[in-house]
């Protein structure tokens, strides 16, 4: 009998209204046979019914701001400016205590299971020998890695983590369908859900008494710690991302916020000596424990995939020696083939003595002769199935196939029959979901999680619920264009609290001042300082270049070809206006939207808005809540600034540019007021400082360098103040003198003013000086500083008359040029150095033997 929340004696003891029409064929999740609401979903449904479609709308809407603004998305393709925000059904999926406490019971059952079998496979090979499974399931499979074999893991454990999708069938018993125990992913995603959903319906949610998700990801943070207690007490765990480019690249940010690991790529690891080693800013720190988000096979470049990117060469010697401990160990991708579900049952005859508790779907191996005659005169009833799960090869429904189709893939199924499988079609069930506006009955698939501990497997008491897009495809995945939900597991009393802090590792104080940020993490701070200021100067460059050939009067053909010019040099956009070609100087816009909206051409606006962009994915998990809203208008404006261009130059183009301009300064302000100063926050105010020196430097150097009449001199002058918001400071303080001397002390030497050259370099000097030093220390300055030092005096022992002065013969201003050249070149000078002292160059894998083998074979 279900447990009846405990609301339930103020609700009508039925509700035969039903949101949404049956679906034949299908278990209905919330409302039994006779169309009366099941007992656990009966407050839930009380509530909704009050919210109403305008309610339930609005909540809608407010999920999908709030996974926005926390950078929630599941990414299909590497695009900046095409991100998908991860989809939520405000209506969540409601389970029972009592049913959960079988399903609990059978997944723990289940998660042990596969442990033994993973132990056994690179272990004895009993399951073999005593001929329970072929061994071509194992031997032919490519996720079976020979060189993982005999690697054990601390504890009684070598399985971590386990997910296992189920449906529930049409009479309404738990089926599994499928397990993931290579890299499971889901679970960040789950926890996503239950924060938005507690948000957007506060009440119904504490009133239901749900079951906490928090004790599961306090036990993995436990498990993972213990996994080195034998070497250490304060472990230094890390997460293995594939990176940015990975569609579930949210989840990994996401969890290394909530559980406090650092997020780390290949390319920070390294193994010397047999140990791995995280490269940060303070050397190399030592990792004792890796929770992987990378597929088994490119783990390693030196026994796995030689070209891959991904992972750390000599990764499986150093897991090997047991001086790093994986989780999930490489190679238990060998438990996903869903080939393994046909011989379950007698898997857990021989390790456990009895049958599972959840049964899994009815499998066919087209390798066995008996199964592979029985696939082809029931292939209208099954689902063929590749035997290596693979994105790029779906899983084919019989019913759905033309004849044609079906005697083609019978064809391919005979010529290599260990490569597939196949399963009995289960009818998902269907459960209510706000779609299109209105509630709609939609398939359902549920995965839930499992977690080691020291002695058995803690649930997570809930998971990840997708339903279809619609009723009419019983595909449920994230391509197909499923909507996730959070499942609540209903208590039938309040639940206890527990504490965990007892079992957290022991931190000390000094370990936590330790700075723990990626070489790479703090190049991209690094680089995002500089796109943000590149991007500010040259949109500010624009807008002014813009109001000044759209003004009341006509711009002068000299100064007009100067800031055309400048424009082009600022941007780095050449040749451009470079050649002072006359038809283009008179007929610029074409040339003028090129370097406002051509993202692939380098050192457009948009070219380097897109660059932050992808800086900013690369440092997702550094980023406040507040400076993701501000990165989200950031990309709207520049998918608005495509669409003001649709049809050519609009009429008031400047204006088209003040969204941005004023994302980034409140990008810049945040940083500012809420970043802590710690060293990403440096590095990104010296990428920032650099960049505001070199486009300054560049501004001077183009604008002032050619001598003209005074009067085109003060209107170029007051453009370069206007661009660099001076102009009114230049005009309070010098009043009717527009000389270029005064403008050069304003741009130049004020210490007064942020965006000065000697401001910037000065501050430049107070960051370097902070940063950590080598181990190999030199007496007197560093070159870094002495480039600083002398970028300084340069600008303070500069004569303004003398630099304002023009060459009579070159009709330019030479010494001005050369001074500005060589600040330039000295504040690049200054960035190698950096690169090359703080970041991390390593170059990519160089393949010496191929081991591209056919992974059909």
């Amino acid at each position: 009998m279900e447990v009846r929340n405990p609301m339930a004696s103020i609700i009508e003891p039925t509700l035969s209204t039903s949101w949404y029409p049956a679906s034949p064929g299908h278990y209905d999740e919330a409302y039994d046979e006779l169309r009366l609401a099941r007992p656990h979903w009966e407050y839930l449904i009380k509530s909704i019914t009050t919210l109403g479609s305008a309610g339930l709308h609005d909540r809608f809407q407010k999920a999908q701001r709030i996974l926005r603004d926390d950078g929630a998305t599941y990414n299909l393709t590497a695009e900046p400016l095409d991100t998908k925000v991860w989809a939520l059904d405000p209506i969540p999926m409601v389970i029972g205590s009592e049913e959960w406490n079988d399903i609990e019971a059978g997944l723990i059952e289940r998660s042990e299971l596969f442990d033994l079998i993973l132990k056994d496979i690179y272990g004895p090979r009993e399951l073999i020998r005593q001929g329970i499974i072929p061994a071509e399931i194992i031997y032919g499979h490519p996720g079976f890695l020979r060189q993982c074999h005999d690697i054990t893991m601390p504890g009684s454990h070598n399985l971590i983590l386990h997910a296992a999708d189920m449906v529930r069938d049409q009479n309404g018993k738990m089926c599994i369908i499928g397990d993931r125990t290579q890299a499971p992913s889901g679970a960040g995603y789950a926890l996503e859900n239950r924060t938005v959903l507690s948000r957007i319906l506060p009440s119904l949610f504490r009133d239901s008494q749900v079951h906490r998700l928090s004790l599961f990801f306090q036990s993995l943070r436990i498990t993972l710690s213990q996994l080195a207690s034998d070497r250490t007490d304060s472990p230094r765990i890390v997460i293995l991302t594939p990176g940015a480019y990975s569609e579930s690249y949210f989840e990994h940010t996401f969890l290394s916020n909530y559980l406090g690991f650092p997020l780390v790529q290949g390319s920070d690891l390294t193994v010397r000596n047999g140990h791995v080693w995280m490269k940060s800013l303070n050397g190399l720190s030592q990792v004792d424990v890796i929770l992987r988000r990378v597929d088994d096979y490119f783990c390693d470049q030196v026994e796995l995939k030689a070209d891959s990117y991904l992972g750390v060469p000599g990764l499986l010697e150093s897991a090997r020696a047991g001086n790093v401990v994986i989780a999930n160990p490489i190679g238990s991708g060998i438990l996903e083939t869903p080939a393994l579900l046909k011989y379950l049952p007698a898997i857990s005859n021989y390790f456990i003595g009895r049958d599972l508790q959840l049964n899994s779907v009815k499998t066919w191996w087209c390798g066995d002769k008996a199964d592979m005659s029985y696939v082809r005169s029931h292939i209208d009833n099954l689902i063929i199935k590749p035997a290596v799960r693979r994105p790029d090869k779906p899983s084919l429904y019989g019913h759905r196939l033309t004849k044609e189709q079906k005697v083609k893939i019978l064809k391919q199924i005979e010529a290599q029959p260990h490569n597939f499988v196949a399963q009995s079609y289960v009818a998902p069930s269907c459960l209510p979901s706000w779609q299109d506006g209105e509630i709609q009955a939609r398939p359902s698939i549920f995965r839930t999680f499992s977690v080691s501990n020291q002695t058995a497997y803690n649930v997570m008491a809930g998971g990840l619920t997708r339903v279809g897009s619609s009723n009419s495809e019983p595909i449920v995945t994230n391509h197909s264009g499923s909507f996730s939900k959070d499942t609540w597991i209903i208590a039938s009393e309040p639940e206890k609290q527990m504490s965990l802090i007892g079992a957290q590792p022991n931190v000390t104080h000094e370990a936590a001042q330790q700075t723990n940020l990626p070489s790479r993490v703090v190049e991209n701070l690094f680089w995002m300082g500089r796109y943000a200021e590149r991007a500010e100067a040259s949109m500010r460059l624009m807008r002014t270049v813009l109001v000044q050939l759209n003004g009341i009067d006509i711009l002068p053909e000299k100064s007009r070809a100067i800031l055309l010019s400048c424009l082009s040099e600022q941007t780095a956009c050449l040749p451009g206006f470079t050649t002072q070609d006359p038809a283009l100087l008179k007929n610029p816009d074409k040339e003028l939207m090129s370097i406002i909206l051509d993202g692939k051409r380098p050192g457009t606006i948009k070219s380097s808005l897109l660059s932050l962009l992808m800086c900013t994915e690369q440092v997702k998990e550094m980023l406040s809540a507040d400076t993701r809203r501000i990165i989200n208008d950031l990309r709207d404006n520049l998918n608005e600034l495509d669409r003001a261009y649709a049809r050519g130059m609009p009429s008031a183009p400047d204006e088209t540019l003040d969204p941005l301009v004023t994302s980034l300064l409140a990008l810049s302000g945040l940083n500012h007021e809420s970043m802590l100063r710690g060293i990403g926050w440096k590095f990104q105010e010296i990428g920032r400082r650099t960049e505001r020196s070199l486009q300054t430097a560049t501004l001077i150097s183009t604008a002032l360098s050619t001598g003209v009449d005074e009067l085109q001199q003060q209107q170029i002058l007051e453009s370069v103040l206007l661009s660099v918001e001076a102009l009114i400071s230049f005009r309070r303080r010098y009043r009717q003198r527009g000389d270029v001397s005064h403008g050069l002390d304003l741009l130049m030497v004020d210490e007064t003013n942020p965006r000065s050259l000697f401001y910037q370099i000065d501050q430049l000097r107070k960051y370097i000086d902070d940063l950590p030093q080598t181990a190999s220390y030199r007496p007197g300055l560093s070159l870094e500083k002495r480039l600083i030092v002398k970028s300084l005096n340069d600008i303070q022992l500069a004569e303004l008359d003398t630099l304002a002065t023009v060459n009579p013969k070159t009709k330019q201003r030479d010494r001005l040029v050369m001074l500005m050249d060589n600040l330039k070149d000295q504040l690049e000078q200054l960035t190698s150095i950096i690169s090359t002292k703080y970041f991390d160059h390593t170059a990519g894998p160089q393949q010496i033997a191929t081991t591209q083998w056919d992974n059909d074979i």
